[in-house]
């Protein structure tokens, strides 16, 4: 699970949040941004939302519907009356057309609309405004969840901005890490603390391909700082002081770029080197790194 960064009650409402945009977008109104939150009670949005059609959803609404406003600020219903943030959107189009039974895909019409309604197609383009906060940034909606549209001027409670995604680390059998991934993890204990933590904490062998010549390494990490420290010194070297290794960046000494980097086992921090060692060369064994790879003993 995604940690959140918990917001004390009304230290924080989105009003801050959208009133900072006066600095990238000149002439702001936060009167004239309405705040749409979709919910998942609604049949119509949730095929749209799984067929990731939210914008072409939200761009369909009755005559007048986007009348004095210039942006769109959306969200997804979440428990309660919270709701995530998903885009920012410009009202390009405050006229819109008439909107036909094909606007959102051919034989695709969940909104059930025909020729006879009161339906436009308003054009909505997503900005890139507050694209760091979707997905993450949450709010209160408050008690009126029915009213699922309102204008930016209502308060809205700041309840929660959960951590990014990439910064979580998800365990050790899902890392696969290319060379420059690899080195971003390594370079920032804040951001990645708990890759730090968990890299930190075990011996491990593992697994280097180079992704162009298909070649591989077995190593394995023991001694202080575990798995962490022994990666950091492939950050600093490229080459982690391995005989054939360096020889390979002789050769080609921009292959790193293509190195990936994966975990084969864990070993507690408990293991003596020995223990540690016997698995990896069971391991080259295995993967025969020795014949067709990069391991020379």
């Amino acid at each position: 699970m995604n940690k959140m960064w918990r917001i004390h009650m009304s230290s924080l409402y989105l009003s801050d949040i959208l009133l900072r945009l006066n600095k990238a977008i000149i002439g702001l109104d936060i009167k004239r941004i309405k705040l749409l939150r979709h919910s998942f009670n609604s049949s119509a949005f949730k095929q749209c939302f799984e067929k990731d059609l939210l914008n072409e959803y939200q761009s369909i609404q009755k005559s007048g519907f986007f009348k004095n406003c210039d942006y769109i600020a959306s969200f997804v219903s979440g428990p309660s009356s919270s709701a995530k943030f998903y885009g920012f959107y410009k009202v390009i189009d405050q006229t819109g057309r008439k909107a036909v039974p094909f606007e959102l895909g051919a034989g695709f019409n969940p909104l059930n609309i025909t020729e006879d309604d009161n339906f436009y197609n308003f054009k909505l383009e997503k900005t890139k405004h507050l694209s760091d906060l979707e997905g993450r940034l949450i709010i209160n909606w408050g008690k009126a969840t029915i009213s699922w549209n309102q204008w930016a001027t209502n308060e809205k409670e700041v309840l929660a901005i959960q951590e990014y995604e990439k910064y979580t680390f998800k365990g050790y059998e899902n890392i696969v890490l290319e060379f420059s991934s690899l080195k971003e993890v390594v370079a920032d204990p804040v951001l990645y603390e708990s890759w730090h933590k968990a890299l930190r904490s075990v011996y491990a062998i593992y697994l280097i391909v180079d992704c162009i010549s298909g070649k591989q390494y077995v190593g394995s990490a023991y001694g202080e700082g575990g798995l962490l420290q022994r990666w950091r010194t492939y950050v600093e070297t490229k080459h982690g002081n391995n005989v054939l290794m360096i020889k390979h960046l002789e050769s080609n000494p921009a292959a790193f770029n293509h190195f990936q980097f994966s975990v084969l086992q864990i070993i507690p921090k408990n293991a003596t080197a020995d223990e540690v060692i016997a698995l990896e060369n069971l391991y080259k064994t295995k993967l025969q790194t020795r014949k067709f790879g990069l391991n020379d003993n």
